[in-house]
C-alpha cells in the first residue's frame, strides 16, 4: 500500500522557508523595477546655446539635435519638442525639454528650454 505523508523534516521546512523568501525577494525586485520609467528621447544640452532666433533653421535643428519628440503648433506656428523625462521610485527625478517655434520660412522665432539638472 502506497501512503502519502505530510514531510515534516528539518530539511523540507528549510527549503520551502528558503523558496518563500526567494519569492518575496523576487515580488520586491518586480515591484521596485515597476516603479522607475522614462519617457521622451535624449538630446545634447551642450547643443542648445547654438540656436539663434531668426537665424537658426528647422534644417539644422535636426542637425543639431536630430528628429524631434514630438511636432505640433502653436498659434499656428510649427513647433518641435525634445524631451528626456527619468522618473523612479527611489531615484532623483530628471527632466529636460526644449520647445522651438518657426516661423513660416522654417527659421527659429522663439525656443524655451527647461530642466531640473543644475547648469552653471
Amino acid at each position: 500500500m502506497n501512503t502519502k505523508y505530510f514531510d515534516a523534516s528539518p530539511a523540507y521546512v528549510q527549503r520551502t522557508q528558503l523558496h518563500a523568501i526567494l519569492l518575496v525577494l523576487a515580488s520586491m525586485l518586480f515591484l521596485f523595477s515597476a516603479g522607475c520609467a522614462t519617457v521622451g528621447k535624449d538630446f545634447s544640452v551642450a547643443n542648445v546655446s547654438e540656436i539663434e532666433i531668426g537665424k537658426t533653421t528647422l534644417k539644422e535643428i535636426r542637425s543639431l539635435f536630430g528628429p524631434p519628440w514630438r511636432v505640433g503648433l502653436e498659434d499656428g506656428k510649427r513647433t518641435w519638442t525634445y524631451g528626456n523625462y527619468s522618473y523612479g521610485l527611489f531615484a532623483e527625478k530628471k527632466a529636460k525639454d526644449l520647445l522651438v517655434r518657426f516661423d513660416d520660412n522654417d527659421v527659429v522665432i522663439s525656443y524655451t528650454f527647461s530642466t531640473t539638472e543644475h547648469y552653471e
